[in-house]
């Protein structure tokens, strides 16, 4: 999908083609769209292809009429149950006379910046600056989403031991490992692009990328603190799991013990031989009585050595 976007004293407005120091939002273009695109803005096709990729990385790509900024971004996916929180490319393509972005999904935070005119084609270093900051933010947001959850499964955890609680807990670590490195390969391109080499950048838009970086330092901080604390929790928990089960097995041995005492004696009285007292009216009772003997004198024995 392929939405034009052009700019006027009262912000941005959607068109149906293509206009002067515009905008242009794709969203999962097919192959007739990555053509038309890329000879109508005269560009590679890989600078829209490359970022509908979801492995690609953060980096900065050039040709001769055009530059692409890569970023990742976080999305939440919804219709995954396993893993919701992923992170996507997201590709910035600036050429002489338009800013284009690509993407796979739909990003809602870049549809609401558009919708309400924050984006200025006419200052691109800042419209990209505020792009990054409102990234960074949205890393911070859905890491105390991610934090919430953790903080809820364990709640869970510490009353069952379910597979599905840790499940949940084994997807949480892996969206952080995500993020992790998503916020890593951020801060390398921005601080490229602080070095002033990629783009023109003037003195309020270099101190809102400062902060930027430094609200990406932050999120990265966040998810090593976050992931440590989910594994060092899967560990504690799994050591639990581990110790409850030795606990079971030990009761279920020392039963085991006391309830073969009672076996070894009926069985040496289920012998067709002669035996003491097989005459006797009590021998029965006699039998039972030894084997319920037996039985607590082994009990006392378990206890005295607290093995139970």
């Amino acid at each position: 999908m392929v939405q034009f976007y052009k700019s006027d004293e009262k912000g941005l407005k959607e068109t149906t083609g293509f206009s002067e120091n515009g905008l242009i939002y794709v969203t999962n273009p097919t192959q007739d769209e990555t053509r038309m695109l890329s000879s109508l803005l005269n560009f590679e096709p890989d600078f829209i292809t490359d970022p509908l990729d979801l492995d690609e990385r953060a980096r900065i790509d050039f040709d001769d009429h055009a530059t692409e900024i890569i970023i990742k971004v976080p999305f939440k996916d919804e219709e995954d149950v396993k893993i919701t929180y992923k992170t996507i490319p997201l590709g910035i393509v600036i050429g002489e006379n338009f800013v284009l972005f690509v993407s796979r999904y739909r990003l809602p935070f870049l549809e609401t910046m558009i919708e309400k005119s924050q984006l200025d084609p006419n200052k691109r270093s800042q419209m990209i600056f505020q792009i990054f900051y409102r990234n960074a933010i949205l890393f911070l947001s859905y890491l105390k989403e991610i934090n919430k959850i953790s903080d809820s499964t364990e709640e869970k955890l510490q009353e069952t031991t379910h597979n599905r609680e840790l499940e949940v807990l084994m997807y949480l670590e892996k969206s952080l490992v995500y993020f992790t490195t998503s916020l890593r390969s951020n801060e390398i391109v921005m601080e490229r692009i602080l070095r002033g080499t990629i783009l023109e950048i003037y003195e309020d838009d270099k101190e809102l990328l400062e902060d930027t970086i430094v609200e990406n330092k932050q999120a990265l901080e966040m998810a090593h603190i976050y992931s440590d604390i989910l594994s060092g929790m899967m560990d504690a928990f799994a050591s639990v799991i581990s110790n409850n089960l030795n606990v079971v097995m030990k009761i279920l041995t020392v039963v085991t013990i006391i309830m073969q005492i009672p076996t070894i004696l009926t069985g040496f009285y289920g012998m067709n031989v002669g035996l003491p007292f097989q005459n006797d009216v009590f021998a029965y009772v006699y039998v039972i009585v030894w084997s319920l003997v037996a039985a607590v004198l082994v009990v006392f024995w378990f206890k005295k050595k607290k093995w139970i």
